[in-house]
């Protein structure tokens, strides 16, 4: 009994120099995270417009939430852009296969994929509102000499594309291209990102014998990528899914507010630029609460949902 007294007494030091390390972060989460949360949960069920006084009004706000034409439009925009989600899932698995070949020069092309994800993000929304001038900006000067070469082409093709030769998008000062504009830069810059690196790292942790042994038995390239590469890979893809979905419901407002103000038409605008808009524009702060609980209610059910498809669909080991 004697000997476990000091090792006690050593278990006891270690806790509380253990709990004294994480103190100021679980304060920090407290204070800083906890408390906005709980505030904002009870400023949606009140009406304050930052100069008077709160005023109780209840489950008011999410009353005329459901009845917001703007805000259900607003949603429609947010999965809009979502849909590239599955897209940038399938180009970042692409560039990790690709770049994960034992090939000279592969870690420079490695970084130079990467590269766009790091740049400040106000800098890419400026370098591609200029890409996507429809005046003088880069694409569309590349499609009109796209056109001005298929012109040429022999009417028995069967393609008009002489007919084609003025017709070029307004890109960002269209509602009808505006979001596809938004969708083309945002896959520029998370193709070769973060995705890419998980992907990569998860294609260095399969055994090579699966792919020997695959080989052996005569498996050709793709049938190696669905049967090992593609189910190795699955608990990656299923975290990139469900982190995509979160961050895909809370993005748009730097693109919004930098590029297009929401604009033309409300086309571009999501729910965090109609959440910032009521908030910090119309002064509407309990309304703006009431729309941030309903996103996050949104964001839970389908997080939820993914784990429990998930275990049906990802192969963990």
């Amino acid at each position: 009994m004697k000997d476990k007294k000091p090792i006690a007494t050593w278990r006891r030091r270690a806790a509380l120099a253990g709990y004294l390390f994480i103190l100021p972060n679980v304060l920090g989460f407290l204070i800083f995270t906890s408390l906005p949360v709980l505030a904002s949960l009870l400023l949606s069920l009140c009406k304050w417009d930052l100069l008077s006084d709160p005023e109780w009004v209840g489950l008011k706000n999410f009353g005329v939430l459901i009845r917001d034409t703007d805000f259900w439009k607003y949603v429609g925009n947010t999965l809009f852009l979502m849909m590239a989600i599955p897209v940038s899932i399938i180009l970042s698995l692409f560039l990790a296969v690709v770049l994960n070949q034992k090939l000279r020069g592969m870690v420079l092309f490695r970084a130079l994929f990467f590269l766009p994800s790091i740049t400040a993000g106000i800098g890419t929304m400026l370098l591609w509102m200029w890409l996507l001038n429809p005046e003088f900006g880069v694409i569309n000067e590349v499609l009109r000499n796209i056109y001005e070469v298929l012109a040429w082409l022999p009417e028995k093709v069967g393609w008009q594309w002489a007919a084609w030769k003025d017709i070029h998008p307004r890109w960002l000062g269209d509602q009808n291209w505006s979001k596809p504009a938004l969708i083309m830069m945002g896959l520029w810059g998370s193709m070769g990102g973060m995705n890419m690196i998980l992907y990569l790292a998860a294609l260095q942790g399969v055994p090579p014998e699966l792919y020997e042994a695959a080989k052996m038995d005569g498996a050709g390239a793709w049938q190696r990528f669905w049967k090992i590469t593609w189910p190795m890979v699955s608990p990656t893809t299923f975290f990139i899914f469900v982190m995509g979905i979160i961050g895909g419901f809370q993005a748009g407002f730097q693109s919004a507010h930098i590029m297009t103000n929401g604009g033309p038409a409300g086309s571009t605008t999501t729910i965090s630029y109609y959440i910032y808009n009521n908030a910090y524009q119309w002064f509407k702060m309990g309304y703006a609460a009431s729309i941030a609980w309903f996103l996050f209610l949104i964001v839970l059910a389908l997080t939820l949902f993914n784990w429990r498809v998930s275990q049906k669909l990802v192969h963990y080991g």
